[in-house]
Formats: structure tokens, C-alpha cells, sequence
């Protein structure tokens, strides 16, 4: 007889844990026990997603320009920081502070600073989007790229290789791990962020909807957008494992997974 592997196990235990939440949400409503219009069933969120679905692929699809162009431009941020910070030791100690410093002001602080500056198109919700995306790029390149195996590293300048080969063939592949598990956080605070930066202005996008849902009271819509705004970043986090199994086919932990 034949052992389920451990990630088909994994997956049933998650579906039956979810499954088992759906049904005490929609007993709960049901039975009285919370009123419909403060936190609506799930039968009733799945109606509003139905019904909305149009708006809401709409609204999904600024959301999701506005995410991409600023995860692309966070990533390239996060790189050449890393890259920097790493060839440069006086980079690292005056840059690095600096970086962790933009981490502890709240994305929610910073939207309406930048709503002013730039206005209400998609400049601001970018930039926004950067801020909260490049920082985990850049510690774990950073990470990765300190972690290379010195011997290696001196067999290389033996053989006669300059600090590009080096950077080429044994930093940058050591720190591909780090680079896609922080590309898969900021991946997440990509959506997240562009939603935060709607919420302050603009003219389309999922923020935007959700403000409009609030301010009409429909909580069973405001569940649909949140619903959507979690697959969302589930797909994009499943779509950076993909991508992290195609780039690195000699990590086995990966592609036995």
C-alpha cells in the first residue's frame, strides 16, 4: 500500500481547515448568532462576487498594472542596491541604516504625502509600491550575496577570475534562494500596497472599490474584493515558485517538493 506524500497531506489538512471555517461562518449567520448585515455568510459573498464580477475584473486589472510596473521597479531597485552595498563596504554602512529606516514608516503615512506630490494617476501608487517592495529584495540579495563560500570564491581568484566572474558564477547563483523568498514577500506587498495607495485617491483600481462598497454599507462586496485581493497574491506567490523551479533546477529541495 502505497504512503500519501507529505504535500498531498499538507494540502488536504489545509482544504479541511478552510472547508471547516466556511462552515461555522455560514452556520454562525444562519442561526442568528451574527447579524447578515455586519458579517455576511459566504453563500452570500460568493453571490456578490458573481454578480460583481465584471466590476470587479476591471478594478483588478488597474490594480494589477499599477502592481506589476512597481514590483519590476522595486526589484531592480532591490538589485542594484544589493549589488552595490556588497562590491562597496562604505555604501553598506551609510545606505543600509538608510533602507531600514524607510521600513519603519507606515505605507499608510507615506500614501497621502505622495497623493499630494504626484497627484491622483498611477505615479504615486508606483512609488509607493517600490518602497515596499525593493526592501526585501535588497536584504536578501544582500544576504546571499555575503553568504557566498569564501573557499570557492578564492579558488576562483587562484584560477585568475576578476570580481565580475566571481559575482557571475558563484554570488549571484548562491543568492538566488534568498532572491525568490523575498520575491515572493514582495510580491505579496506589491497588491497590498497599490490596494493601500487607491484607497487615497484615484480613479479606478480595487482600492478604489472597496472605498465605494464601504461608504454604500455592502460588507458582503467589501469580503468579495478582500477574497479577490488574497488569490491574487496566492496565484502571483504560486507563480514566483514556478518561476524559482525553472531558474534553479539543481536545488532538488525545490523540484521534489
Amino acid at each position: 500500500m502505497k504512503r500519501k506524500s507529505p504535500s498531498i497531506t499538507s494540502k488536504l489538512w489545509s482544504v479541511s481547515a478552510i472547508l471547516a471555517i466556511l462552515i461555522l461562518w455560514q452556520l454562525s449567520v444562519s442561526l442568528g448568532l451574527v447579524e447578515g448585515f455586519m458579517l455576511p455568510s459566504p453563500v452570500q459573498v460568493a453571490g456578490a462576487f458573481i454578480k460583481e464580477f465584471p466590476a470587479l475584473m476591471e478594478n483588478a486589472r488597474i490594480t494589477l498594472a499599477e502592481a506589476g510596473m512597481g514590483l519590476v521597479l522595486g526589484i531592480a531597485t532591490g538589485f542594484g542596491a544589493a549589488v552595490l552595498m556588497d562590491r562597496f563596504d562604505k555604501a553598506f554602512k551609510a545606505f543600509y541604516p538608510i533602507i531600514v529606516l524607510t521600513q519603519t514608516v507606515p505605507a499608510v503615512a507615506i500614501a497621502p504625502l505622495l497623493v499630494l506630490w504626484f497627484g491622483y494617476e498611477m505615479t504615486p501608487k508606483v512609488i509607493l509600491i517600490v518602497i515596499t517592495t525593493f526592501f526585501p529584495i535588497t536584504v536578501g540579495l544582500l544576504t546571499g550575496f555575503r553568504a557566498a563560500d569564501p573557499d570557492a570564491v578564492n579558488l576562483l581568484k587562484a584560477m585568475g577570475a576578476g570580481r565580475f566572474q566571481i559575482f557571475c558564477y558563484i554570488k549571484l547563483p548562491g543568492a538566488m534562494g534568498q532572491f525568490f523568498s523575498s520575491l515572493k514577500i514582495s510580491a505579496s506587498y506589491a497588491v497590498v500596497g497599490a490596494v493601500i495607495s487607491e484607497w487615497l485617491g484615484g480613479f479606478g483600481g480595487l482600492g478604489v472599490y472597496m472605498t465605494r462598497v464601504k461608504k454604500a454599507f455592502s460588507f458582503d462586496k467589501m469580503f468579495a474584493v478582500i477574497f479577490l485581493i488574497s488569490a491574487i497574491s496566492l496565484i502571483l506567490m504560486w507563480a514566483v515558485e514556478l518561476l524559482q523551479k525553472k531558474c534553479m533546477p539543481w536545488d532538488t529541495g525545490q523540484t521534489h517538493k
